[in-house]
C-alpha cells in the first residue's frame, strides 16, 4: 500500500471542470478542511455549489473548520468500486457529521482495522493523506476513531 491507506492505481481526485471544488482540494493539500458557508445567510453546505442551498445567493465563501466530527453512518465495503481495490477488501467508509460546520456531512475512509467495531455517533478526527508524488499531486481526508 506504499504507506497509504488505499492502494496505488486509483484515479487522482481533481476539481470539476468549472473548478467549484478547487478550494476544497487545495485546502486539503495545506492540511486545512474548508467547507462552504454563505456570506449572506451564514448557512453551511457540502458538497460545493456556486449557489447557497438555503437563500439562493451566489458564491458561498470557504471557511476553515477543525477536522473533527462524529460518525453519522458507516459501511464495511466488500465489493470493490475500482479494480485497484480488489486486493484491499474489506475497507470502511464513513459519513461524518461536522458539528463545527452546521452538522453538514462528508464521506470518507475510516482508518484502522477493517474489522473494528464502529458505532453511530462515535467521535472521529481527520487525517490528511498526501500523495505528493502522484502525476497529479493530491491529498485525501481520511477519518480515525478517537475513542
Amino acid at each position: 500500500m506504499s504507506g497509504f491507506y488505499l492502494p496505488t492505481g486509483l484515479p487522482a481526485p481533481v476539481p470539476e471542470v468549472d473548478g467549484i471544488s478547487a478550494p476544497y482540494w487545495e485546502g486539503l493539500r495545506q492540511e486545512k478542511l474548508l467547507v462552504q458557508r454563505c456570506a449572506h445567510c451564514r448557512t453551511w453546505q457540502f458538497g460545493p455549489e456556486w449557489i447557497c442551498h438555503a437563500c439562493k445567493q451566489f458564491d458561498p465563501t470557504w471557511e476553515e473548520i477543525a477536522p473533527q466530527g462524529s460518525t453519522f453512518s458507516w459501511e464495511r465495503v466488500w465489493h470493490p468500486s475500482h479494480q485497484a481495490l480488489g486486493n484491499n477488501l474489506p475497507y470502511l467508509v464513513v459519513v461524518v457529521e461536522l458539528p463545527n460546520a452546521g452538522n453538514v456531512r462528508m464521506l470518507g475512509n475510516l482508518l484502522g482495522d477493517p474489522a473494528q467495531t464502529v458505532s453511530i455517533g462515535a467521535p472521529v478526527v481527520g487525517v490528511f493523506e498526501h500523495h505528493r508524488d502522484s502525476d497529479t499531486p493530491y491529498t485525501l481526508l481520511n477519518w480515525m476513531l478517537t475513542a
